[in-house]
């Protein structure tokens, strides 16, 4: 009994082990089954490999913007040097701080025809064009004579494009300069600067603002080329002398501005320049301003201005006219080749040239005096002759000449006249 009961036993057990087993089976296919389910719907949720290689990532062509072009890269420029940068503002500055003082000139001329041509009136009016600058707060304005020269009307316009009508104040065809006067808002005044031309030295920079060829407002720069140059202005006979040679670009236009130092001080007045073209060819001449500010409060208040006249005609000696009369080799003086009748010198009993001679393929008269000092003021030559009598003397004054006649020392006691419109000479 005790043998089929613990068998009974065993059988039981083992038929409940068995459906253990299968049920855990069968949880196991449920459990494969139910993850297989969940990795299916995922799927569905997801899209497939190739899908996601074939759907488009951008609008469709018709819809596409177009694209802009893109400019071909260009290396960037050197960077500026600190003193490259700093010179470069010095003239972005001066212009800022110049132009404002600096006009334009237009004016209006009758001009009358020697010889009248059948069917044409027998007098024009032709326009002209120049530069000038702010000289005070009354309404004075600095230009060339010749820029406004026999005008009957004359226009001033102003770095804001103001225009005005101008009148003439004061005129001197002999050193080319010329006041004229407006009448405009304070506020457009601005005058400029003075500089000192007996400062200046050869290599200075120079900087010209005016209007070549009628473009307003335009700024130049270069060098002072040179200093003590001597030039008619072609109004007058008489030179104007320590004139500023500058390779600045000077134009028709410009004739009447400014010529500038470093600093924006006014060292010249434009006034002409050698071209065989009639444009800039890098030699032009400026009236220094020490002389400007000798003639021009004078005309400001009189009209006009005197020079004290010597009444002579002179050149510097040349080793050829050296020899030509006998003189030593390092002589230096301003020989006197012709005297103003009735004038000053001829008065004094100064002599000129005496017989004519060819000279480096000229005719000149030679064996007149030479002035070798002016108030026992050393004479190289022509030049400090005309300078000393423009920078210090006045007409109605006397002057002793140191001069050399005949191998003989003399002194010479002259009193000065004024210069006149025209010249006489023996």
């Amino acid at each position: 009994m005790t043998h089929f009961r613990n068998r009974g036993v065993l059988i039981v057990a083992g038929l409940m082990i068995l459906a253990l087993f299968l049920m855990g089976c069968n949880l196991l296919s449920l459990a494969e089954k139910g993850l297989a389910i969940a990795l299916e719907e995922e799927q569905q949720a997801m899209p497939t490999k190739a899908a996601l290689i074939t759907q488009p990532t951008s609008p469709p062509p018709a819809t596409r913007p177009a694209l802009s072009p893109v400019p071909t890269p260009t290396p960037a420029p050197p960077p500026l040097t600190k003193r490259e940068d700093i010179e470069e503002e010095l003239l972005v500055q001066l212009y800022q701080r110049v132009n404002p003082s600096v006009v334009n000139i237009r004016i209006r001329q009758r001009f009358e025809m020697s010889a009248p041509l059948p069917g044409f009136p027998e007098e024009f009016f032709r326009e002209g064009q120049g530069s000038g600058f702010v000289w005070d707060k009354k309404g004075h304005i600095v230009t060339n004579n010749h820029v406004v020269a026999d005008a009957e009307r004359v226009l001033v316009t102003f770095y804001d494009n103001t225009t005005v009508e101008a009148k003439v104040v004061g005129t001197d065809r002999d050193s080319d300069l010329a006041v004229i006067k407006v009448d405009v808002d304070p506020s457009l005044l601005k005058p400029v600067a003075l500089g000192d031309s007996d400062a200046l030295k050869v290599g200075q920079r120079a900087i010209a603002i005016g209007n070549p060829f009628g473009q307003a407002g335009t700024m130049t720069q270069g060098i002072i080329s040179a200093l003590g140059r001597t030039f008619s202005p072609g109004q007058s006979p008489f030179a104007i002398p320590e004139m500023i040679q500058t390779d600045a670009a000077i134009n028709p236009g410009n004739s009447g501005g400014p010529l500038l130092d470093s600093q924006g001080r006014v060292i010249g007045v434009n006034t002409l320049i050698l071209s065989r073209s009639g444009s800039s060819s890098g030699i032009g001449f400026a009236v220094p301003i020490n002389i400007v500010k000798q003639v021009v409060p004078v005309l400001i208040e009189k009209g006009k201005y005197t020079y004290s006249w010597l009444g002579i005609t002179g050149m510097n000696l040349i080793p050829a006219v050296r020899k030509e009369m006998g003189l030593p080799s390092d002589l230096q003086g301003a020989l006197i080749l012709d005297v103003a009748e009735g004038g000053p010198a001829d008065k004094a009993g100064l002599r000129g040239g005496t017989r004519e001679v060819k000279v480096e393929g000229r005719e000149l008269p030679v064996g007149g005096d030479i002035i070798t000092a002016i108030d026992n003021q050393p004479v190289r030559g022509m030049d400090d002759v005309i300078v000393y009598l423009v920078r210090h003397t006045r007409p109605g004054q006397e002057v002793q000449l140191t001069i050399l006649r005949e191998g003989k020392e003399l002194t010479i006691r002259v009193k000065l006249g004024e210069r006149p419109r025209e010249l006489k000479r023996h």
